[in-house]
């Protein structure tokens, strides 16, 4: 399969077809550690679908203490610039990291409440593909190929030459 040059770019070639992302990246890193100019090859994912799992029932408490570690971290962040400004105190440092916990611990409880129950839980969202493809620009589609099944060429599997591709 080649897919057409948009504004002057090559044309690329379907090399290899994988059920998960790791083994698509598992073919770059064998052609990578061949030596062939990885900078031609893209993966791509089809069939994407949005996955979310959801990692626990989400109450008031638990959003105060999502949001009083997020306040905790931009209060240390504030403090930390403060202290770099006016390195005689390390107050600032520990005075944004109570500050930021107590108005994190507020907000993430108040944005919860505000939400009426109509999103209880906790959850991690992602995107995945059915497939990948691992696709090389053409003139060097027949070198990746022999890298990926071990064909070899008087002993020695064949990386195409460096070249600048730039215009």
């Amino acid at each position: 399969m080649t897919t057409a040059s948009r504004h002057g770019a090559p044309s690329r070639r379907l090399i290899a077809s994988y059920d998960s992302y790791e083994d698509a990246q598992r073919a770059v890193d064998t052609l990578s550690d061949r030596g062939f100019p990885v900078d031609r090859v893209t993966i791509v994912g089809s069939d994407l679908h949005l996955v979310e799992q959801v990692t626990g029932r989400l109450t008031v408490l638990r959003a105060a203490l999502a949001g009083a570690a997020t306040g905790a971290w931009i209060g240390v962040l504030i403090g930390l610039v403060f202290w770099a400004v006016s390195p005689w105190t390390v107050s600032a440092v520990l005075s944004g990291l109570i500050a930021g916990l107590v108005f994190g611990a507020f907000w993430g409880a108040v944005a919860h409440t505000l939400t009426g129950g109509r999103r209880d839980f906790a959850s991690i969202r992602g995107i995945q593909a059915s497939r990948y493809e691992v696709m090389v620009n053409e003139p060097d589609a027949e070198a990746a190929i022999r890298i990926l099944t071990g064909t070899t060429t008087g002993g020695v599997t064949e990386a195409p030459p460096a070249r600048d591709d730039r215009p």
